[in-house]
């Protein structure tokens, strides 16, 4: 909007009326259109009068508003960038950014001048500093940053601090908005797209979160170009941007390519550029693209997840969970769209009400008593953009009143962030992890320890198929530990299916190494008395002579073997020398009969105990591995496993059943059931047909037949025999249980 003089001879009293009401005139014009992205005019009418009521929301806005009025006494510090991530500029930079957002929603909701004067104040001196700042001193990689190590940050920077801009903007003088929007706004949007273009046109988190700081940016600014650009790339080809990310970056199912980890962190930029398109261009649909991309986005990180922490995939620090700030976001903004009541619930858990339009909704439905239980589901999340690049399967089972949860890992490699883990898999019980995935080896904004990026041994053990429960040939991890590589190949997920009882899948890959192709197939049952067991079987198929290891990562400490166990008590040396298995020290060694081997352990976090019951041949050997060799700064976790060895073979089935039993109460003292039930475990192949016959202490005795047939559907028939009888059944499995 244009304001001009028709005459440049006013009188100075004349010429102070004209400009004062020249001002109110912008000043009423900029109250009409802000904020205008995730919160609306709308929004704050109705947040003003649930401030006055008690309830959740006052609470939080009580909260919020105490904590930023004791900030608010200390002095605005904007320091010249310095430290890595987790260093004092990095964090007070970081911590800027939510203070300007805070004091811009207390402006709109307290109409109170102070908070807009504060995000003013500290922009200013932003605007004052920004100009002159070089590409940071502590450059982390091709994405640099100037107020922080890596454009990334600064791209987050950048989302919080133009929503801080766009509430705060009403109460802002023409010449203050003036110097903030040349100062430093532009300069920031600008710097992240039209000078990183590597960057901003990026199919990935960091082009994500970029495209939508710009695009925001655009928005308050009025710079529709800049809109375009974030939607299209730079050159509006479409070949990047926004919408090429929602392409490109999750699957039909919302899965996301490098895993739930990232998936929740990239979730932020999606779902809060969406909110402000919806905003000010509904007829953009852009929560339709997709057939509801993003909604179904934001139930796939919920669904991957385990007793509120998300399932440790690839470079994945593990204790991030549902309550992550990314996810009460994409929580309640879903819950803003779709009022749908097993939000509630999960808004419940993440015990977190944020100061929006959305988060008042999710606020006003728990104290409405609308919240119903998450439904949590087995299901199969396909990866990449069409969905059939491999897929995450999640086999979940209600038993004796606790969930368990099967996670089988069929993806693709997830890009740079991706783990060499094909066919991997992890297991949850009674709210605990039982069979462990690493994660990643980073002390997140840790400035000691490597300055909070990823360690060393994070690519020298932790990205190493060995850290994993997978298959691994010959020492050496998939595809040679090439992530460029393993991005051109996936795995093939051969079948999945399911009833109340068995949850079954299977797949294989013949790209992780030149001559072998191995396949995994697992099973989840729910047997008579709520008793529960998984079911493993990995083929093996070279052309040549190999040496095959099954690793298990086990999260408890180590109770019996029905095998002796020749251990290393007095001194250590590693079990390998590269490929990870340099950082494994060789705690004891097995060489255990043929037949059924038990490996039991107990879990010091929910008492039970867990037994590993295999089928091994003469030949085969059991590593007891821990890690921590060749790790001088002591950057790795304590991890047990233990490894299953099969020296010399072109192939071998591994035959496994993981059986969850028990009790130890250590404060009344008493056991139950501290030892596996399982007394027979028999293999056998028909053709197409595995059969594994299971018995236990009890007299329950089962058959489990699975089809490996490539069409098996829902009406064809198998049929097999055992101990003389024959069987028949449909479909893809049959759960028998025996006289």
């Amino acid at each position: 909007m244009k304001f001009g003089f028709k005459s440049a001879t006013v009188s100075l009293p004349r010429l102070a009326q004209v400009v004062a009401a020249t001002w109110v005139a912008i000043a009423s014009t900029v109250s009409a259109a802000h904020p205008n992205l995730v919160i609306t005019a709308e929004d704050v009418e109705a947040m003003r009068q649930a401030v006055k009521q008690p309830g959740l929301f006052q609470q939080t806005y009580q909260q919020v508003k105490a904590s930023l009025d004791e900030q608010m006494l200390l002095p605005i510090t904007v320091p010249v960038p310095k430290d890595a991530g987790g260093g004092y500029t990095h964090e007070r930079h970081k911590k800027n950014q939510y203070l300007m957002y805070n004091a811009g929603v207390m402006y709109q909701l307290t109409q109170q001048q102070k908070y807009a004067d504060y995000v003013r104040d500290m922009l200013i001196e932003y605007a004052k500093l920004y100009p002159t700042l070089p590409i940071h001193p502590q450059k982390k990689s091709s994405n640099v940053g100037k107020l922080f190590w890596q454009g990334l940050n600064e791209a987050v920077w950048l989302v919080y601090t133009i929503q801080a801009y766009d509430a705060a903007l009403p109460g802002i003088s023409k010449a203050d908005r003036d110097s903030i929007e040349q100062g430093v706004l532009r300069q920031v949007a600008l710097f992240l797209s039209e000078q990183s273009p590597h960057t901003f046109n990026l199919v990935h988190n960091h082009g994500t979160w970029a495209t939508a700081a710009v695009g925001m940016t655009g928005y308050v600014l009025n710079e529709p170009e800049w809109v375009e650009k974030a939607l299209y790339d730079l050159d509006k080809s479409g070949k990047g941007g926004f919408l090429r990310q929602m392409q490109e970056l999750f699957s039909p199912q919302g899965y996301y390519s490098e895993g739930p980890y990232y998936q929740r962190y990239a979730l932020m930029p999606f779902v809060t550029f969406a909110k402000a398109i919806e905003t000010n261009e509904p007829e953009r649909k852009i929560f339709e693209y997709r057939d509801g991309l993003l909604l179904k986005a934001i139930d796939t990180t919920i669904q991957l997840s385990y007793n509120k922490l998300f399932f440790p995939l690839n470079d994945a620090i593990k204790s991030k969970g549902i309550d992550t700030i990314e996810l009460v976001n994409g929580v309640a903004i879903k819950y803003g769209l779709t009022a749908d009541p097993q939000l509630l619930s999960i808004a419940q858990l993440q015990n977190q009400i944020l100061l929006t339009g959305d988060g008042l909704k999710v606020a006003q439905g728990i104290e409405q008593g609308l919240a119903q239980p998450y439904d949590f589901q087995t299901k199969v999340y396909g990866d990449s953009a069409s969905g059939d690049k491999g897929a995450l399967v999640i086999l979940r089972q209600q038993a004796a009143s606790a969930e368990q949860a099967v996670v089988f890992k069929a993806t693709g490699q997830g890009m740079g962030h991706g783990h060499f883990d094909k066919l991997n898999w992890q297991f949850y019980d009674h709210g605990s992890e039982i069979v462990s995935d690493y994660g990643a080896a980073r002390f997140l904004n840790v400035e000691a320890k490597f300055g909070g990026r990823y360690l060393p041994e994070n690519d020298s053990y932790a990205k190493q198929t060995v850290a994993h429960n997978t298959l691994v040939v010959d020492e050496t991890s998939h595809y040679n530990g090439n992530w460029r590589e393993s991005e051109k190949h996936y795995p093939e997920l051969l079948f999945f299916a399911d009833n109340d009882q068995v949850a079954v899948t299977s797949a294989k890959v013949d790209s992780a190494y030149q001559d072998v192709w191995f396949k995994r197939t697992m099973a989840q049952l729910k047997l008579a008395d709520d008793r529960t067991i998984v079911v493993d079987i990995v083929d093996a198929n070279g052309e040549r002579q190999h040496q095959y290891d099954l690793p298990v990562n086990y999260q408890g400490q180590l109770i019996e073997t029905n095998f002796k166990l020749a251990g290393n008590t007095t001194s250590l040396t590693p079990v390998g020398k590269a490929n990870g298995y340099q950082h494994l020290w060789l705690k004891a060694l097995a060489e255990p009969q043929a037949g059924m081997n038990k490996i039991t352990w107990l879990n010091e976090e929910n008492n039970r105990f867990y037994s590993y019951s295999t089928l091994t041949t003469a030949e085969t050997q059991v590593l007891f591995t821990q890690t921590g060799a060749n790790d001088p700064d002591f950057n790795l976790r304590n991890q047990h496993s233990f490894i299953l060895r099969v020296p010399t073979a072109k192939l071998h089935t591994f035959v496994s059943v993981l059986e969850p039993h028990g009790e130890y109460n250590p404060s009344k003292e008493y056991t139950l059931n501290g030892s596996s039930q399982l007394t027979v475990l028999a293999f056998d192949r028909q053709r197409e047909i595995d059969v594994v016959e299971l018995a236990f202490v009890d007299g329950g005795r089962y058959l489990l037949a699975i089809s490996n047939g490539k069409q098996v559907t829902s009406t064809s028939q198998s049929t097999f025999s055992h101990q003389g009888q024959s069987y028949t059944f449909q479909g893809r499995f049959s759960l028998l249980q025996l006289d």
